[in-house]
């Protein structure tokens, strides 16, 4: 981690809801998700604040060596949202607790606020945690 790494650190990231993040292609094994309608789903939603981190961050890591993952997420999600229209997260870091983050993040369609909540990522080196996958795969 760089010294870089500090609380206060914003990033914005937009995107554009296609069909394919929507309730229905979430899981296409389910009947159930296949009748839902066509908004951008909650699944989906939230790893769209997960990527907003990420990129609020990376540049404050010996990435790719140095990497994240979310180990803890509290968002609401307050409105839907139809294809076509662009997403904006907004994040936050608000602490830096050791290798831990925390991050303050909502959402926005243009229209309505989203979702609203906190996330929590560790930091991690890949080469440590791939040793480790590897090793709790083996068991299989």
């Amino acid at each position: 981690m760089k010294d870089s790494l500090k609380p206060g650190i914003k990033y914005e990231h937009k995107f554009k809801v296609p069909k394919s993040k929507t309730v229905p292609c979430l899981y296409p094994e389910s009947d159930e998700f296949i009748a839902m309608p066509e908004v951008f789903a909650t699944g989906y939603l939230v790893g769209f604040l997960e990527w907003a981190c990420i990129k609020a961050i990376n540049p404050h890591l010996d990435w790719p060596s140095e990497q994240t993952l979310g180990t803890h997420i509290n968002v609401s999600h307050e409105a839907a949202t139809p294809v076509g229209f662009e997403v904006t997260a907004t994040v936050e870091l608000i602490a830096v607790e050791g290798k831990k983050l925390i991050f303050n993040v909502e959402a926005h369609d243009g229209v309505d606020l989203i979702s609203k909540g906190q996330h929590e990522r560790f930091v991690i080196s890949r080469e440590k945690f791939d040793q480790r996958i590897k090793a709790k795969a083996s068991v299989l």
